[in-house]
C-alpha cells in the first residue's frame, strides 16, 4: 500500500469520525465506539491505524450481529447453533414440568416452532440441523418422567394435516421451502426493493 492511498483512508476515516459527531449533536444519541469494532473486508494492512483513529476496536469475520453469523457461507451448520440452544434451553425449563400430551403438543406448536422462523426466512435449512431440531421435538413430546422405552407415531404424520389424523406441527423443512420462495414471490410482484436493486447490480436483473 502506497503512502497517498494510506492517508486517503485516513481522511475517510477523519470523515466517518465527524459525520458521527454530526449525528450525535442533530439526533442527541451518541455511537458507543467503545463496543463498535471495524471489520476488514479483504485485505486491509493498515486497519490498525485506521480503528485507532475511530478509537474502536478490530474484529474479523464471521462475527455474530444480531444473533445472525455474518462472513459464513449460508449453508455451514454452524449459524444454527444459537437456534438449536435456544430450543434446548426451552426444553430444559419445561421437562421440570409435569405436562401432558396435549400440552406437549401445544407448546411445540405455539412456541418451539416460532424460535428458527427468523433463521428459516433468510437460510435454507441443512437436514442435519432439520434432524437434530426434529429429534429433541420428538424426544420433548413422547417424552415421560422415566427413562423408560416410549413408542410414537412416525415424525410425518405428527406433521401432518389434523383432518388427515396427523397432529398439526409444522413440518420444518416445508416450512423453510415456503419462507424462502416468498422472496421469489416479492422479487417478481413488488418494485423499489433496495435489496432487489442491489442483487440486480450485482447478478443482474431476471
Amino acid at each position: 500500500m502506497t503512502h497517498s492511498s494510506s492517508t486517503k483512508d485516513h481522511g475517510q476515516i477523519q470523515v466517518l469520525h465527524a459525520m458521527l459527531l454530526c449525528f450525535e449533536a442533530v439526533s442527541g444519541l451518541k455511537v458507543n465506539l467503545d463496543k463498535s469494532k471495524m471489520v476488514a473486508v479483504g485485505v486491509v494492512p493498515n486497519i490498525t491505524s485506521l480503528a485507532c483513529l475511530l478509537d474502536c476496536k478490530v474484529s474479523s469475520l464471521p462475527l455474530k450481529y444480531f444473533a445472525l453469523l455474518l462472513g459464513a457461507t449460508f449453508k455451514a451448520r454452524g449459524i444454527w447453533d444459537g437456534v438449536v440452544e435456544k430450543v434446548e434451553k426451552r426444553l430444559v425449563g419445561w421437562k421440570r414440568l409435569y405436562l401432558s400430551k396435549g400440552g406437549r403438543l401445544t407448546l411445540i406448536k405455539s412456541t418451539l416452532t416460532n424460535l428458527p422462523t427468523y433463521f428459516l426466512s433468510l437460510f435454507p435449512l441443512p437436514a442435519a440441523v432439520a434432524n437434530r431440531i426434529e429429534k429433541l421435538y420428538r424426544t420433548f413430546l413422547w417424552g415421560g418422567i422415566g427413562e423408560e422405552t416410549k413408542f410414537h407415531l412416525v415424525w410425518s404424520k405428527v406433521c401432518s394435516p389434523i383432518p388427515y389424523g396427523g397432529l398439526g406441527v409444522c413440518n420444518l423443512r416445508t416450512f423453510n421451502k415456503t419462507l424462502l420462495e416468498k422472496w421469489l414471490w416479492r422479487y417478481h410482484l413488488e418494485e423499489d426493493l433496495p435489496w432487489k436493486e442491489i442483487n440486480n447490480a450485482r447478478y443482474g436483473s431476471a
